[in-house]
């Protein structure tokens, strides 16, 4: 059983490194490029899954042009409430913003969820994909998500144990998890984990 977590291209909010959230913006030139130059091959997966948010399936559609994937709202990013679309600049002055990057844990943004909350919502989302993992006999999984989510299930699932503030998601990679099935059914973290190897079209 491996399951592929693949993050979104870069977006122009990304690039104007604004708290994006439940806010949406298009990918950048660069990254339709880019995704658009990867020889990922469509039968190497057997189910596909996406975050709802369209720079997610912007992303899937430049991966795997033919494809149409099962949508799972849970596996959105963080909504960042009334910090969603700004920047640090714009932020710095405000205390509530400082309380919670001080202790994002305790304090959540004005209007957004709390880290809890977060986490919650992607086991539920997680859990929906697991059980059509099982129920339809699934072994090779992909998922295009937001670097938040992707973050919050390798703390969760990642052999080597790190906190969700340790690892560092690159925009338009993907990572390898692999699992037998009955550590996925126990929740056990998973045996291996890897970089998708990403190979540029000669012409790409």
């Amino acid at each position: 059983m491996v399951i592929t977590l693949f993050r979104h291209g870069l977006t122009e909010g990304n690039k104007r490194k604004q708290y994006m959230g439940w806010n949406d913006s298009p990918l950048t030139a660069e990254a339709i490029s880019k995704l658009s130059s990867y020889q990922l091959k469509p039968d190497n997966y057997d189910f596909f899954v996406s975050s709802d948010l369209h720079r997610c399936l912007h992303t899937m559609k430049l991966l795997f042009p033919a494809i149409v994937p099962e949508t799972v709202t849970e596996l959105r990013e963080m909504q960042f409430g009334v910090f969603q679309g700004k920047t640090y600049e714009q932020l710095q002055g405000d205390r509530s913003y400082q309380n919670w990057l001080n202790d994002p844990v305790v304090y959540s943004p004005p209007n957004g969820e709390s880290f809890t909350e977060f986490a919650n919502r992607i086991d539920k989302g997680w859990e929906r994909v697991c059980h059509f993992v099982m129920e339809k006999n699934v072994t090779r999984p992909l998922i295009v998500t937001h670097g938040g989510v992707i973050k919050y299930l390798l703390s969760r699932f990642a052999p080597e144990e790190r906190e969700f503030w340790d690892w560092s998601i690159v925009h338009g990679n993907g990572y390898e998890l692999l699992f037998d099935l009955e550590q996925l059914r126990r929740g056990d973290r998973c045996i291996s984990l890897r970089e998708v190897p990403l190979t540029e079209k000669a012409n790409g």
